[in-house]
């Protein structure tokens, strides 16, 4: 026969890993909002947030994680999957750093380049220059060859593409 205290600690930890859960989702109005939602992403761009320059490549780390994939400019302090800004005329060279891994970058109908789809990897880095300014939401995709079911991953990132540089 089941009683009250059987049915509290049942549910209670339930309960409580739903707290830790809803917890741990961003609230709306902090800093992990999309950068390309803003009204002016241009605005936010600044030293620390931008990477390479018209005379220098911006290199840009595309692997696969433990739990996901990640991008990660080289930008002192960056940090993976953060929004990041180059000047139009900046050549872009993606590559992975990871031993044998390959990533598909896909920016859909609107991209800064003058492609759309992004094919490299650890043995294989694409260099594309930032032609088209504006704001971009891509889709990185990350897998290690040979692996099995399960160990390719994407994550969703942005990209803003500013002014000319000098």
């Amino acid at each position: 026969m089941r009683t009250p205290n059987d049915f509290v600690g049942r549910y209670s930890l339930l309960f409580l890993m739903l707290i830790l859960v809803t917890g741990s989702v961003p609230a709306a109005g902090n800093d992990d909002k999309y950068i390309c939602s803003e009204p002016n992403p241009e605005s936010l761009c600044t030293p620390a947030n931008t990477c390479g320059s018209v005379a220098a490549p911006c290199v840009v780390d595309v692997k696969r994680t433990a739990a996901s994939a990640s991008v990660t400019p080289t930008i002192p302090d960056a940090k993976s999957n953060m929004p990041f800004c180059v000047k139009s005329g900046t050549t872009i060279t993606w590559k992975s750093l990871s031993k044998d891994t390959g990533f598909v970058l896909d920016f859909g109908p609107s991209t800064p380049f003058a492609r759309g789809t992004i094919l490299g990897g650890s043995d294989r880095s694409a260099s594309v220059v930032a032609k088209k300014q504006g704001c971009y939401k891509f889709s990185a995709g990350a897998c290690v060859s040979g692996a099995t079911y399960g160990m390719c991953a994407s994550v969703d990132s942005e990209l803003v593409v500013t002014g000319g540089g000098k």
